[in-house]
């Protein structure tokens, strides 16, 4: 404990100050040369491994062969920690956006990089603008075949799974796009609530079967998001089968 403690105060902080600092300074800077936010993920790829290093963070990425490295998905993660962000970014390999609540948009600095990436802000409380966020993530996805990645819980628990909102299935309907379930694993032991900075350990990946669209309808978005969430949960129990045969 106390080498954990000594690590995380002494090595950690600084270290992870230091990296966010020159990778997002470099983000800035090509911001201004890139307008399709490209490089600029390429970068948060970079940042996010040297978190996870710094932080002595351990990934095991199972399901990756399911997925094209420049395929168009949307991807739907179950979401326990600040430290899903940076977890997805380093191990899911494709050119992707996240959408995400208004809120982180308006935060100082972090709000700044989103928007120049070319991150989609979705209003909790405007039903329209959130509808008009949706239709904008499927133009992008269906001009650019780039992806999108949601947390459709709609904000970080305790591992129980929490009925998803709808947002994902409509967004991959609208955009005629494969919808892919996401299981992640010990990223709130790595980066419990309330911390800002991780702690070694081991963090799970698994990435499910994608789930086709085509011939889908907006009024079929209830059925598909139950879907996804119930591949998420059997994901889970698989992952806790194997762990307790270890």
């Amino acid at each position: 404990m106390l080498f954990r403690y000594l690590r995380s105060y002494c090595w950690t902080g600084p270290m992870v100050i230091l990296a966010t600092v020159i990778y997002g300074t470099l983000d800035l800077l090509v911001s201004f040369f890139d307008g399709t936010g490209d490089t600029q993920h390429r970068i948060a790829v970079a940042w996010s491994r040297a978190l996870l290093w710094i932080g002595g963070v351990r990934v095991s990425v199972i399901g990756l062969e399911k997925i094209q490295p420049n395929g168009s998905y949307v991807f739907a993660a179950n979401h326990l920690s600040y430290s899903d962000t940076p977890t997805v970014l380093a191990h899911i390999p494709c050119n992707f956006r996240f959408m995400a609540k208004e809120g982180l948009f308006k935060i100082p600095f972090i709000g700044f990089h989103l928007r120049r990436g070319g991150h989609i802000p979705v209003p909790r409380e405007d039903a329209r603008g959130a509808v008009r966020a949706l239709q904008e993530a499927a133009r992008m996805m269906r001009e650019r075949a780039i992806s999108v990645l949601l947390f459709p819980e709609g904000g970080r628990t305790e591992g129980e799974l929490r009925p998803f909102k709808e947002g994902a299935a409509m967004l991959a309907i609208a955009a005629g796009k494969q919808i892919v379930p996401v299981m992640l694993k010990g990223t709130r032991e790595v980066m419990p609530m309330g911390s800002l900075l991780m702690t070694p350990g081991l963090v799970e990946v698994r990435i499910g079967d994608p789930i086709p669209t085509e011939g889908l309808s907006p009024r079929d978005r209830g059925i598909l998001t139950e879907r996804v969430r119930n591949a998420i949960a059997a994901m889970q129990r698989e992952s806790a089968h194997q762990a307790a045969l270890v």
